[in-house]
C-alpha cells in the first residue's frame, strides 16, 4: 500500500485548457482569447497582473470548469459565465484542488501545452466584487470554489484546447 506522500504525487490524467481570459485593466470585464503568451515571472501578456508590479504569487489564476454547475446551483442561476469569476485559465478534466502541495518539501506544477510551466502558489479566494456581479451572499456561496493562483516558471505560448498535465517536484525545506 502506498503512503500518503506517494499518493499525493500521482495524477491519473491530463486535463484540458478550456478558456483563456484576460483583464487588461482594473475594473474591466475579462475578455476571452484563443491563445496567449505566458511571461516568465510576470503572468500573461495583456493581463493587468503582468502589466503591473509582476512577480509575486498571483501571476495567473485558474478555475476548474467542473465547478461551474456547482456555483450556478449555489447562486440559483441557470449558468455561470467564467468571465464573471475573473480568473485567467479555465481547466477541465483535472482536479485543481488536488493540485495543491500537501507537504512543505513538494511543489505542484502544471505543464500547459508544449512550453508553459506554472507552479501552484495557493488558493484564490473570491473577492468582494462577486457581490456586485452575483448579488448578496455570493461571496459566501463562492468560498472554497475560487480556484488557485500560480507563478509562471517558464514562459511560452498556450492555447485553448492545450493539454494541462500536473506533476509534483521535490523542494528543499
Amino acid at each position: 500500500m502506498k503512503d500518503l506522500r506517494a499518493l499525493a504525487t500521482a495524477f491519473p490524467y491530463a486535463g484540458r485548457l478550456e478558456s483563456i481570459l484576460l483583464r487588461p485593466a482594473r475594473g474591466q470585464r475579462a475578455q476571452a482569447i484563443a491563445s496567449v503568451q505566458a511571461l516568465e515571472g510576470l503572468g500573461l501578456a495583456g493581463d493587468r497582473a503582468a502589466a503591473g508590479r509582476g512577480g509575486g504569487k498571483r501571476q495567473v489564476t485558474l478555475f476548474q470548469s467542473e465547478h461551474l454547475p456547482v456555483l450556478a446551483a449555489l447562486l440559483r442561476r441557470a449558468a455561470v459565465d467564467p468571465a464573471d469569476l475573473r480568473r485567467n485559465l479555465v481547466v477541465s478534466g483535472l482536479n485543481l484542488l488536488a493540485a495543491r502541495a500537501m507537504f512543505r518539501d513538494q511543489a505542484v506544477r502544471l505543464r500547459i501545452g508544449a512550453e508553459v510551466l506554472l507552479e501552484i502558489s495557493g488558493p484564490c479566494e473570491p473577492c468582494s466584487k462577486m457581490e456586485d456581479v452575483f448579488g448578496p451572499g455570493a461571496w459566501n456561496a463562492l468560498r472554497g470554489h475560487g480556484g488557485l493562483t500560480a507563478r509562471v516558471l517558464q514562459g511560452g505560448t498556450m492555447a485553448q484546447g492545450d493539454p494541462v498535465a500536473c506533476f509534483v517536484v521535490q523542494h528543499p525545506v
